[in-house]
């Protein structure tokens, strides 16, 4: 089932996720249905909070061919697409600065500074706790995905000078958001 996707200026981007207790038929329904939104969107990564839910639960989808060849064999480990429940940063290394976008706030994209490797352990819908490691894109949208289940956005992460490039935009979003509800 496809579910709208929630915008800047929803109070709901800015909450913290509420940890899953345990794998349930709903659990991994909302997940499916986070992969259908997400690919009718066509983003790489979604979150709870994007869908106005609160569980701490995120799908990614990184096509091969849309990585770095570097990253490619590495990250060819980690099975796409990828559902992580109560995921959590166990290791950060390195940086690398790119551009990101996200679904929350179409049509403004951003460099933005992040690690370029990353170990994450999370849940599976199987209810087995796993790792990854991921570089590069991957890595990227992994970050960017528990960045939100910590109530922490893209603008978050933007420069004052980035912030002020996109302030119309920014201000237009929030007030169309607002207004819509």
């Amino acid at each position: 089932m496809l579910m709208p996707v929630v915008t800047y200026g929803n109070g709901v981007l800015r909450e913290k996720a509420l940890q899953v207790e345990e794998i349930t038929d709903g659990i991994r329904s909302l997940a499916r249905d986070m992969l259908e939104s997400m690919y009718a969107s066509r983003g790489v990564g979604l979150a709870a909070e994007q869908v106005g839910r609160r569980e701490s639960l995120c799908v990614i989808d990184v096509p091969p061919d849309a990585e770095k060849d570097g990253c490619r064999a590495e990250n060819a480990a980690v099975e796409m697409p990828l559902t992580m429940v109560n995921p959590k940063i166990l290791l950060a290394e390195g940086s690398q600065r790119d551009e990101e976008g996200c679904l929350s706030f179409p049509d403004i994209i951003a460099q933005v500074t992040r690690a370029e490797k990353v170990t994450v352990a999370y849940t599976g819908l199987d209810g087995e706790r796993r790792q990854a490691s991921a570089r590069g894109l991957l890595a990227r949208a992994i970050q960017h995905e528990i960045d939100h289940l910590n109530g922490v956005l893209l603008v978050d992460k933007m420069s004052a000078m980035q912030k002020m490039a996109v302030s119309g935009k920014l201000k237009r979003l929030q007030k169309r958001t607002t207004s819509a509800h």
